[in-house]
């Protein structure tokens, strides 16, 4: 039996693959916005014939020197893709699609040949894929693929898509791996639970540990997380009063911070104008309550100092 699944990994590529792939993504979606203009610009009864659509695509390629930054096989499957769409919103499946924004929309690039990749394991957590009119690019290696001398006509990657996501670029790979058919269940039905102390909870009284479904990685992580369990002191006994204690503490810090935040903006409110807000500042000006009272060794804010009756201000202090 034959599984398809993707395998999403992260990219790193380099300023100038970064740009490209950029240009490439704003081109597939400009291919997108006009295939749909055309599309609704047209009657119902008389839709696109797909080999119009790509004569289209192919001297729109020619003629415009950004569309052909995007490759052949990539404008062909935003075609295809678009064309799925209508067809999963005739069957229920999905919406009606739309105008994809520069700023609204996320931006994908198809691969749709998985030959084309050339993909190959680094090291132990990096591996370097092909990506048409890039180059070699890095993505971090989390999990084991049918390539290279583990590939055959049952276990291969069929084709990746690169997503813009808002931390990078990410890459999807098609993973198509043959499994074992699944043998007829004979015996009878049983409800299942799935639970926190007991991963899952049988109707008929037993329970199932984590096994067979955990990875390696995902077995080794369970491992340090109870680990750590096992060593952490509980100081609240189950079935006791939870102290208040913490609660209060918490409830004056925030009113402190609450307070002073609000001092930070009466002090903000037009600093050089003395005469405003007095009344809410208790007979104090924005520049006295920002630099405080006039003391014998306060002389208030620069701008309006106040000089002893007699005593003239010096124009120039050194």
């Amino acid at each position: 039996m034959k599984r398809e699944r993707g395998h999403k990994a992260r990219m790193y590529p380099t300023p100038e693959q970064a740009n490209a792939l950029e240009a490439q993504g704003h081109a597939a979606r400009t291919m997108w916005n006009l295939l749909h203009d055309w599309w609704t610009q047209v009657s119902e009864n008389r839709r696109i014939d797909l080999k119009d659509a790509d004569a289209a695509i192919r001297q729109s390629r020619k003629d415009i020197d950004w569309l052909a930054e995007l490759p052949a096989q990539a404008a062909q499957a935003v075609l295809k893709t678009y064309v799925q769409a209508w067809r999963n919103c005739w069957d229920g499946r999905a919406g009606e699609p739309t105008f994809k924004a520069r700023f609204r929309s996320r931006m994908a690039i198809d691969v749709p040949q998985g030959r084309d990749l050339g993909i190959r394991r680094v090291n132990r957590r990096w591996g370097v894929a092909k990506v048409p009119k890039i180059g070699m690019v890095r993505f971090r290696w989390t999990t084991d693929m049918p390539v290279g001398k583990h590939a055959d006509a049952h276990n291969k990657v069929t084709g990746a898509r690169l997503v813009r996501e808002a931390n990078g670029w990410h890459v999807v790979f098609r993973v198509r791996t043959e499994v074992k058919e699944p043998a007829p269940h004979t015996g009878p039905g049983v409800g299942i639970d799935r639970g926190v102390a007991k991963p899952l909870a049988l109707s008929e009284g037993t329970f199932r540990e984590h096994g067979p479904w955990l990875k390696a990685g995902e077995e080794e992580h369970l491992r340090r997380l109870e680990r750590k369990f096992a060593r952490q002191r509980r100081n609240h006994k189950p079935g006791h009063k939870t102290s208040n204690r913490l609660r209060r503490t918490y409830d004056q810090i925030a009113g402190a911070r609450e307070s002073q935040a609000a001092r930070h903006r009466l002090a903000a409110q037009d600093h050089h104008r003395p005469g405003r807000d007095i009344r809410r500042g208790g007979g104090r000006t924005a520049c006295d309550r920002q630099h405080g009272p006039i003391g014998p060794r306060n002389r208030g804010c620069p701008r309006h100092r106040r000089w002893p009756e007699g005593r003239a201000e010096p124009l120039h202090r050194r």
